[in-house]
C-alpha cells in the first residue's frame, strides 16, 4: 500500500469543515461524515455484524472526538434483505453488536446513525426464495436487468409489486429497527431512500409503473418515502431521523437526468420534508448525493452527470445537508460547497482506507490509497488494516 497521487492535498483546516453544527439533538466538531458503506463482513446466516472486526472498524473511523458516523446500510427485517453477508438490526444477536458498536463509536466522543436499507429488487431472488421470502418492487415484471429476470424466473421468485398491506408491513418494519437503534444507543437513524433500493424504486417512474395511490402522480410516488419518514418521526422523534436521496443517480437503472421531471419529483419531497419542519418536525439533516456520483461502484471521477446539481435543495430545505459525491480528490470543490453555513462532506472510500482522514484533511496530509478488491471481502483486510498517517510514516510509504 501507499499514499495516492491522484491529486495535491490542500489543508482544510480553516475552513467552515471544521466549524461546529447542530445535527439534531447534538453538535459535531467537523463538517468531514463518514456515509453509509456496504462492506459485507456481516456472519451468514444471521446477518450478525462481524464478531470480530467491527467495532474495531468503527472505532478507527470515529476516533477524531465529534464525527458523524453513518453505518453502512442494515436491514430492519429480514423481508428487507437480500444479500447474506449484509447486517440486519432485528434479532437480538444482532442488536448485540450493534451496542457495541454504538459504545465504541460513543467512547470516541463522536456520533452514530445508522442507515436504515431495503433492498426491493436490488435483492438477489434466489437468496431471498431459499429463505422463504419474496422479490419485492414498486411494480410486478420490472427487472433491474436480464440476469436478474432470468435469476428470479429460474428460482420461481418473480418480481413482486408489494400490495398496500405489504407496504404497511414495510413502515412497521423501518419503525422497529429504528426503535431497536435507539435502544442500542444509537444517536439517530438515517432512511436509505437513494441509489435504487426500495423507496426509490417507488420514487422512480421507470420502476413505479402503480395504478393506484402510491404511482401515477410526483405526490403518489412519493407517499412510501414519507409515510416512512413520518412513522419513524413519531416513533423516535424527527431530530432522529434522517434521509438520503439521490436524485440523479442512475445505479441500479434509475432514471436520473434523463427523466425531465426529475428535480420536480424530489423538490417535491425535500418541500414535504420542510413543511415538516416548518410544524415542529424537523429532521437532523438531508443526505444527498452528488450527480458527481451517480454509480458507486464506478470508477472515482467517472459517470459524472453535468447537466445539473443538487443546489435546488437549499432553496428548498432550510436544515443541514450532507453532500457526497468524490470530494476527497477534489478539496477545491470542497472549500466552495462549505460557503453554505448549513453544509457537510461526506467522504466515502477514502474514509475506508483512511481511518484518521478528518485529521489528514484538516493537516492536508496524503491519503492512503484504497483497494477496491477489498471492498466487499469477508477478511480483515482491506477491513482494519489501514494504517493512521503515523504508521504509514514509519513504514515508509512517504518514500514509495
Amino acid at each position: 500500500m501507499a499514499f495516492t497521487k491522484d491529486f495535491t492535498p490542500v489543508a482544510l483546516k480553516d475552513t467552515n469543515l471544521f466549524k461546529p453544527m447542530k445535527i439534531g439533538n447534538f453538535e459535531v466538531q467537523n463538517r468531514a461524515a463518514m456515509p453509509p458503506l456496504t462492506r459485507m463482513r456481516a456472519h451468514h446466516p444471521g446477518h450478525i455484524p462481524n464478531r470480530d472486526w467491527a467495532v474495531e472498524y468503527y472505532k478507527q473511523r470515529s476516533q477524531r472526538p465529534g464525527t458523524l458516523i453513518v453505518t453502512e446500510g442494515v436491514f430492519p427485517s429480514m423481508q428487507s434483505g437480500g444479500y447474506d453477508n449484509a447486517p440486519g438490526i432485528w434479532s437480538e444477536e444482532q442488536i448485540a453488536e450493534w451496542k457495541k458498536i454504538f459504545q465504541a463509536i460513543h467512547d470516541n466522543k463522536s456520533f452514530v446513525f445508522p442507515q436504515l436499507w431495503v433492498l426491493g429488487r436490488q435483492g438477489f431472488p434466489d437468496s431471498l426464495a431459499r429463505d422463504g421470502l419474496r422479490y419485492d418492487s414498486a411494480s410486478d415484471g420490472i427487472y433491474l436487468s436480464p440476469e436478474q429476470e432470468e435469476l428470479a424466473k429460474k428460482s420461481n421468485n418473480p418480481q413482486h409489486g408489494i400490495t398496500k398491506d405489504e407496504i404497511k408491513q414495510y413502515v412497521k418494519d423501518y419503525v422497529q429497527g429504528a426503535k431497536n437503534a435507539i435502544a442500542a444507543g444509537a444517536d439517530g437513524v438515517e432512511i436509505h431512500s437513494a441509489n435504487s433500493y426500495l423507496l426509490n424504486q417507488f420514487i422512480d417512474p421507470k420502476t413505479n409503473k402503480r395504478t393506484d395511490e402510491y404511482g401515477g402522480s410526483i405526490e403518489n410516488r412519493a407517499r412510501f418515502t414519507l409515510e416512512v419518514v413520518d412513522a419513524i418521526s413519531d416513533a423516535i422523534g424527527a431530530e432522529r431521523t434522517a434521509i438520503r436521496l439521490s436524485p440523479y443517480g442512475t445505479y441500479g437503472d434509475m432514471s436520473g437526468g434523463a427523466e425531465p421531471i426529475i428535480v420536480a419529483q424530489y423538490a417535491y419531497i425535500i418541500g414535504e420534508l420542510e413543511k415538516r419542519a416548518k410544524e415542529g418536525k424537523k429532521l437532523a439533516y438531508l443526505h444527498l448525493v452528488e450527480p458527481r456520483e451517480l454509480n458507486p461502484f464506478a470508477p472515482e471521477g467517472e459517470n459524472v452527470y453535468t447537466g445539473g446539481t443538487t443546489d435546488f435543495a437549499y432553496s428548498i430545505w432550510t436544515g443541514p445537508i450532507i453532500r457526497a459525491g468524490n470530494y476527497a480528490i477534489h478539496p477545491e470543490v470542497v472549500k466552495d460547497v462549505l460557503k453554505d453555513d448549513r453544509t457537510l462532506v461526506a467522504y466515502g472510500r477514502y474514509f475506508i482506507s483512511n481511518p484518521d482522514l478528518v485529521n489528514r484533511l484538516e493537516k492536508g496530509l496524503p491519503l492512503n490509497k484504497y483497494n477496491r478488491d477489498t471492498f466487499y471481502t469477508m477478511t480483515a483486510e482491506g477491513y482494519i488494516d489501514y494504517p493512521n498517517y503515523e504508521e504509514a510514516i514509519k513504514m515508509g510509504w512517504d518514500k514509495q
